[in-house]
């Protein structure tokens, strides 16, 4: 089956993301996973909440929002409709266990890290795309902690990035931009450390049910693509070192 837009079967849409994107978060990347933009900052704040006070132990957090024009079409802010939607709590909770599976939450100390993904355009993955460039915003974040003397090592554990997996036509395909998407049969979001573990996995069948083997075969493809992704995120922190 010839893809939209001409990739194979296994290949990610270029990827870029783009270090310090924003001058007064601690620490911000800004990714690009072909048509999806999405702008991650995290800030650190010396507080803790409510289920820690008394405790030495860290937290990371997350909050998700699309942006009114990030679609064809516009959508009204959530903010204007007086709540959040399923879907927002759904993907700001997966993007906050995500990161906290990065970092020893302990040697970060009494302190919050709240980190923002707004999706400025969506061409389907912008969750995965969310978690992929968090993590990149969380790690200068912590090296900045480093720098004012906060902390004496950054207290990263291991990598995360996300990429989406699924069955188009009877085919297996990675990472889905939204054609694609709104027409799979089968619909994956993985999430995975640089140890090849896995911290989420989400699969869907939209029509008939998928057997064991289709699924191994799409975590296969999946855990492909990520791997490509920590190369990213790698050269990408390595560089922003580089430029100080």
């Amino acid at each position: 089956m010839a893809r939209i837009d001409g990739r194979l079967p296994d290949e990610l849409r270029p990827v870029r993301i783009i270090p310090n994107f924003l001058e007064h978060a601690e620490g911000s990347a800004l990714i690009e996973a072909g048509k999806t933009r999405v702008l991650c900052a995290a800030s650190v704040e010396e507080s803790q909440p409510p289920h820690l006070k008394g405790t030495e132990q860290g937290w990371i957090t997350a909050e998700y929002a699309m942006l009114p024009r990030s679609t064809h079409t516009r959508s009204p802010r959530e903010s204007t409709r007086g709540r959040i939607g399923g879907r927002t709590h759904e993907i700001q909770r997966l993007i906050g266990r995500s990161l906290r599976t990065t970092v020893d939450l302990r040697a970060l100390g009494p302190r919050t890290l709240f980190v923002d993904c707004d999706v400025i355009q969506a061409d389907g993955g912008t969750r995965t795309a969310a978690i992929t460039g968090s993590y990149v915003a969380v790690a200068l974040a912590l090296r900045r902690l480093v720098t004012t003397g906060t902390l004496r090592t950054a207290p990263l554990r291991t990598a995360v990035a996300a990429v989406s997996v699924g069955i188009v036509r009877g085919e297996p395909l990675l990472d889905l931009c939204y054609a694609e998407d709104s027409r799979a049969d089968v619909d994956f979001n993985v999430v995975m450390t640089n140890e090849d573990q896995f911290v989420e996995v989400q699969g869907t069948a939209e029509g008939p049910p998928f057997s064991r083997a289709a699924m191994d075969g799409l975590l296969d493809l999946a855990q492909s693509g990520i791997r490509q992704l920590f190369i990213t995120q790698r050269d990408v922190l390595r560089g922003a070192e580089a430029a100080g």
